[in-house]
């Protein structure tokens, strides 16, 4: 029975080596491994896997083609639903997802849906596969903000149906979270050049170096003849600790530290114009995968003892599953169940931090539960500490924006269709919800996008 039989294990650079380079952990399948997992998909009739994507990818559909070796119509499969297969297949939770949902994994393992999308996007890279044709050309201009998942997915299904789209980012490279927040050894940053380019020969135009609501507003986007505006900005301002002692020198916020590495190439020490000093001893605050990319750049960059420090246990981690294992197997340290209080310093340097021991009372509303105090303090020596406790909305558009409503947390209110409170203003991604995940950002652009279509034709 194919569901008795193992998964295709992904062959991996060997943990030791790996975190001394930025090369790629995970090597990919090969044709005759992907063939060999696409036979213990059982093809059911009613796909929960598909249910459970985000963007609707018709996976048993792709994976029958894979085994058939017909690897073109596999990726074209893919790509009517998701224009990042290499991406997703890399950096998706698949395990909350669609292999979450695989039937498979009732009594056994999932299908390796996630290990399959990238192959089969790889594939389409290295032949230059992607659909770049679109429908008749229509004179309506669309205005994307954020060239994150969220304004990728957006952009790409409004060109399909022949808009003029025009997507405006902030820094100075194209892709938003997946270029500056996830690091190469997790996604090579050709990877997201390459998909880009797709939607460049698309038609889909590209701005850098515009921060809508400084250089121009939403307003004057309006008054230029973009009939619909979507804002997908993304979440990019951190969330502080809130301890005394965190404006030291050595604190770093982790979008602020994996920034610095992955566009202003820090990991080039000692070429680059913007090496980060961290010492030898780095603490990582949180347990997300963002926590994980931080502490797993620390070092690669140079630290030789990078702990990570989380007020819950193994358990409660929200990181995926997969990545705490590689960043456990690259000698990081899980000091767990402990909280931050106080960072203590000398000369506004950072020297210590000290932590309170908690235990776990009730559930929370997160399901998880809840980590309390007992009185009981440690104190760590430390060079740096890197703060990872979420993200929320940058309020530049907001405070810049007559009329838009939002969340106190800063999250931009929208309706059913993705609207906001402003006519032909659209909203998706983490702008809306906070921080998230790609798939779950390329859903609402595209949601968005089927909206902003009707709008438009509505007028």
């Amino acid at each position: 029975m194919a569901n008795k039989t193992p998964r295709t294990k992904m062959p991996e650079q060997d943990p030791v080596k790996r975190s001394t380079n930025f090369l790629e952990v995970a090597l990919g399948y090969t044709v005759e491994d992907a063939k060999k997992e696409a036979l213990r998909c059982i093809d059911c009739k009613n796909p929960k896997c598909v249910m459970a994507c985000p963007v609707r990818v018709k996976i048993p559909e792709f994976i029958k083609q894979v085994l058939n070796d017909d690897m073109e119509g596999a990726f074209d499969k893919i790509y009517e639903d998701n224009i990042l297969p290499s991406i997703c297949g890399r950096v998706c939770p698949q395990e909350s997802q669609c292999e979450g949902a695989c039937i498979l994994g009732i009594k056994g393992e999932p299908v390796s849906i996630g290990a399959l999308e990238r192959f089969v996007g790889d594939y389409g890279i290295e032949n230059n596969l992607a659909d770049t044709s679109v429908e008749t050309e229509k004179p309506q201009k669309v205005a994307v903000v954020g060239s994150g998942p969220a304004g990728l997915a957006n952009a790409a299904s409004l060109r399909r149906k022949g808009y003029q789209v025009t997507v405006f980012e902030a820094l100075h490279a194209y892709g938003g979270v997946l270029n500056y927040g996830i690091p190469d050894f997790r996604l090579p940053k050709d990877i997201v050049r390459k998909e880009i380019d797709n939607l460049k020969t698309m038609g889909v135009k590209f701005v850098k170096n515009v921060i809508i609501g400084k250089s121009i507003t939403i307003e004057q986007l309006k008054e230029e003849g973009y009939e619909a505006i979507f804002i997908g900005s993304g979440a990019g301002l951190p969330s502080a600790l809130g301890v005394p002692g965190e404006n030291y020198n050595g604190v770093y916020f982790a979008n602020e530290f994996l920034t610095r590495v992955n566009l202003m190439r820090s990991n080039s020490f000692p070429l680059s114009a913007t090496p980060i000093k961290i010492g030898d001893t780095v603490a990582v605050v949180g347990g997300g995968n963002v926590a994980m990319d931080a502490a797993r750049t620390a070092k690669r960059i140079g630290a030789k003892r990078v702990m990570i420090i989380y007020r819950r246990d193994k358990e409660s981690l929200p990181a995926r599953l997969e990545e705490v294992h590689h960043a456990i197997e690259e000698g990081i340290e899980m000091n767990l169940l402990y909280n931050p209080v106080e960072i203590l310093g000398e000369n506004y340097e950072v020297k210590a931090v000290k932590c309170e021991r908690m235990k776990l009372g009730e559930e929370d509303s997160s399901g998880r539960r809840r980590p309390l105090p007992t009185g009981e303090y440690v104190t760590y020596d430390i060079d740096s500490i890197i703060v990872s406790i979420g993200q929320k909305p940058n309020p530049i558009i907001k405070q810049n924006t007559s009329g838009l409503t939002t969340h106190d947390w800063g999250g931009i209110i929208t309706d059913e269709n993705h609207m906001t409170s402003i006519d032909g203003v659209f909203a998706g991604g983490d702008a809306v919800t906070g921080a998230a995940t790609v798939i779950l950002a390329m859903g609402t652009g595209k949601e968005a996008a089927a909206n902003i279509n009707r709008y438009l034709q509505s007028k």
